[in-house]
């Protein structure tokens, strides 16, 4: 009896993509559908479907290791408990492909967006993007977005300028992730072209005050995703750090949500299934969606914005300007020597450097660095001390 061939791996590829139709609710986006900006010739050999690609793409990415050293809220700190950048993607990605399943949407393109969201993200959180954005509005650069920025890691900085070419679908969640946004509805833009979300990366940096939607229900998962991963989170770090007290919390989003993390996150993310299910939208019902407005006040209140985690807002502003007109300064004396030399410039590609002026090789410079590397940047007697 003669031996069958085995099936060849792009035929086992489509039949994926067949599948999906089998699977999939009919809002979710099909990984056949994956646009890329450049043409690719996928090899026989290479039998992932789009974006599952995209996302190893991403966890290979440069960004993403550094994800490991940068601040989510609270920066220099010593404790190992508190939450960084690293372990928030994580907690968008379970929660979001959480939903996803539920809702029979497209994980792999949940999991791209949600890896990949916060790359362009500063060190030293929040607070480092105003300042660098102040100084990117200094140079005339336009205004700095991590979630712009975070697209232009991924199409224009990574691979020494090359780019991983990730699809149009992934790139749009990232940009549209906007998780300090709340909505207690959200429908998909769909049908979006790169030259839609060119106007919108370009409209972003100008300040304008778009109001950005994911083309696809997997975006519009994860951007509701975010906001259910970091507003418990945050609460256990601050309670940790003997900023508020779990009683504290508003008694009307306790009874609604709970007063954990664990609580939060299930009576949101359950919230979220049944009144998403079967719609062509994601949606919060009413009281839920008000509950969690009035935390996010709350979070915004007693701990962003408070005084005891803003002891070193100050240093860290000038230790961002320091590096800003350094970094600048090298690159008109061509300081081989710099760091912005031997660590940035002097692989990049041709298209990169002719299409970046120096403030902008700066900016791309300053936000994909950790922490720690920045603080190592700075003389000794600049660096505030770590806190306990």
């Amino acid at each position: 009896m003669e031996r069958s061939e085995p099936p060849s791996l792009d035929h086992l590829r489509a039949l994926l993509n067949i599948g999906e139709a089998e699977r999939l609710s009919n809002a979710a986006a099909r990984s056949a559908d994956g646009k890329r900006r450049h043409m690719e010739n996928r090899l026989e050999s290479d039998y992932r479907q789009s974006y599952a690609v995209d996302v190893d793409r991403i966890l290979h990415s440069m960004a993403y290791s550094r994800y490991i050293d940068k601040t989510q809220v609270f920066y220099l700190i010593r404790n190992d408990h508190i939450t960084h950048r690293m372990l928030h993607v994580q907690l968008v990605s379970k929660v979001a492909r959480t939903i996803g399943r539920f809702l029979a949407l497209n994980e792999d393109l949940i999991e791209a967006i949600a890896i990949g969201h916060d790359i362009g993200h500063t060190p030293f959180g929040h607070d480092g993007e105003r300042f660098l954005s102040a100084l990117c509005q200094q140079h005339g650069i336009g205004e700095f977005h991590h979630n712009v920025q975070s697209v232009e890691f991924l199409e224009l900085v990574e691979r020494k300028g090359r780019g991983w070419n990730l699809c149009l679908q992934t790139l749009d969640g990232i940009l549209c992730h906007d998780g300090e946004v709340h909505d207690q509805v959200l429908a998909p833009k769909r049908g979006k072209t790169f030259t839609d979300h060119d106007a919108e990366m370009a409209a972003r940096r100008t300040g304008s005050n778009i109001h950005l939607i994911p083309m696809s229900l997997e975006g519009c998962v994860v951007r509701f995703a975010d906001t259910i991963s970091y507003v418990g989170r945050d609460i256990e770090d601050a309670i940790r750090l003997n900023l508020i007290q779990r009683s504290d919390l508003p008694h009307a989003c306790v009874r609604q949500l709970g007063d954990t993390n664990g609580t939060i996150v299930y009576n949101l993310v359950t919230d979220v299934i049944r009144n998403s299910h079967g719609k062509p939208h994601v949606a919060f019902s009413p009281g839920t969606s008000e509950a969690l407005r009035a935390l996010k006040q709350f979070n915004y209140d007693r701990i962003y914005t408070n005084p005891a985690i803003k002891k070193d807002h100050d240093a860290i502003g000038k230790m961002f300007e320091y590096l800003f007109d350094r970094f600048l300064g090298d690159i008109d004396r061509r300081n081989s020597d710099s760091p912005i030399y031997g660590s940035f410039i002097v692989s990049m590609s041709e298209s990169y450097l002719t299409t970046h002026e120096p403030a902008q090789i700066v900016r791309d410079f300053i936000a994909g660095m950790t922490d720690q590397y920045f603080l190592g940047q700075i003389p000794l007697a600049m660096r505030p001390p770590a806190r306990l």
